[in-house]
C-alpha cells in the first residue's frame, strides 16, 4: 500500500468543521471550539449541517456525508476537523468522495465514531490521518496543555514524531514482552469491530494495533475481542497496544463478572505479540494523539513505543 501524508498546517490555513456522527450538544461548544482555532491564527469554515439535528445524528445521511465531501473538493480547506463523535459515521463509507482526497489530501482529525471514518479513508486510499482531540468535546474549554502540545506539534512539524510518551503518573503495563515493528492501525474497539468483513476493514498484517472504548461492559469488550481472536486479526498482528477503556465497568456489580483488565490480560496470553496496557489514549482529556498509518517500533524492555517517521509533509 502506498502511503499518502498531508501537508502541514501553518497559521492563516483554513480549517473545515464538520459533524460527521451527532449533533454537537451545545452552541456553546460549536461557537468556543472554533473561536480556539481562530485565535491561534487559523481560518474556520463550518459545515452546512452541523446544527442539524435528526434524532442520534447531525443530519440525514446524505447532508453529512455531503458536509465531509464539501470540505474534501475544497482546495483552500487544509484540514478537516469533528466537532464531536457520537453515533453515524459508519453510515456515510459508501458516500466518501476517495478520488478527490487522494487527488488533494488533507489533515483530518477525530476519534470515537470518527475511528470508521479514518480506517476507511486509510484502507481506500492509503492517506494518514489522526485520532486526536475535537473542537467540540476538547477544545472549546480547558484543552488539556498535555494533549494540545501534543496534538499541534504532530500536525505543524514535519520532524520525525518519535517517542509516544505517557505522563509521568501514568506508566505502560506491559503484559507480554517483545520487540515489534509495523504499521499504526485501531482507534476505537466497537467501531473497528463494525468494519471487519467489510471492504472498509484496514490491512491488519504486519500493524500495531492501538485500542481504546467507552461505556462498554467487560462482556462486551471480551466479545469483541474474541471475534478478532477467532477471525485471526490478533495473531496477525505485530504488537497490541490497550489505550485507555474509560468507564468499561460492569452493569450489575452485584452478579459475578470479570474487570476490564483481567479481559485485556487473558486475551494478552493467547496471542505471541508484545502486548500493553494503559497507553495515554482514549476517551479522556489528556491523551496522546495516534497517527494512524505511520511506521512504528515498540519495545517492552526499553518500555519504548516511537513513531519512526514525520506525519505531515
Amino acid at each position: 500500500m502506498d502511503i499518502i501524508k498531508p501537508r502541514r498546517l501553518r497559521k492563516g490555513d483554513l480549517i473545515g468543521l464538520v459533524a460527521p456522527a451527532s449533533t454537537p450538544s451545545s452552541e456553546e461548544k460549536i461557537l468556543k471550539g472554533a473561536l480556539y482555532l481562530e485565535q491561534l491564527g487559523y481560518r474556520v469554515k463550518c459545515g452546512k449541517h452541523i446544527r442539524t439535528v435528526y434524532g442520534y445524528l447531525a443530519g440525514s445521511d446524505d447532508e453529512r456525508s455531503a458536509d465531509f465531501n464539501e470540505m474534501v473538493r475544497d482546495k483552500n480547506v487544509k484540514a478537516i476537523f469533528a466537532i464531536r463523535g457520537g453515533y453515524g459515521t459508519p453510515r456515510l463509507l459508501q458516500m466518501i468522495d476517495y478520488r478527490a482526497l487522494k487527488a488533494h489530501p488533507k489533515i483530518i482529525v477525530g476519534y470515537s465514531d470518527l475511528t470508521a471514518l479514518q480506517l476507511a479513508i486509510f484502507r481506500k486510499i492509503g492517506l494518514v490521518t489522526f485520532s486526536g482531540p475535537m473542537t467540540g468535546s476538547d477544545m472549546w474549554r480547558d484543552f488539556d496543555p498535555y494533549t494540545e502540545e501534543h496534538f499541534w506539534r504532530m500536525l505543524t512539524s514535519n520532524k520525525k514524531i518519535g517517542a509516544m510518551n505517557n505522563p509521568a503518573d501514568e506508566p505502560l503495563k506491559i503484559l507480554r514482552h517483545g520487540k515489534a515493528s509495523g504499521r499504526l492501525v485501531g482507534g476505537n474497539l466497537s467501531l473497528l469491530a463494525c468494519l471487519m468483513g467489510t471492504p472498509f476493514q484496514p490491512p491488519m498484517e504486519d500493524s500495531i494495533l492501538v485500542l481504546e472504548d467507552v461505556d462498554e461492559s467487560p462482556y462486551r469488550v471480551d466479545r469483541i475481542l474474541a471475534q478478532l481472536l477467532n477471525a485471526g486479526i490478533l495473531h496477525k498482528l505485530e504488537a497490541l497496544v490497550y489505550g485507555k477503556f474509560t468507564d468499561c465497568v460492569p452493569s450489575n456489580p452485584s452478579d459475578p463478572y470479570l474487570t476490564i483488565d483481567q479481559v485485556q490480560e487473558e486475551f494478552a496470553q493467547k496471542i505471541k505479540c508484545p502486548v500493553v496496557m494503559n497507553f495515554q489514549y482514549g476517551h479522556i482529556s489528556r491523551k496522546l494523539t495516534v497517527p494512524l498509518g505511520l511506521k512504528t517500533k515498540i519495545d517492552t524492555k526499553k518500555i519504548k513505543f516511537e513513531v519512526l517517521e514525520n506525519a505531515v509533509m
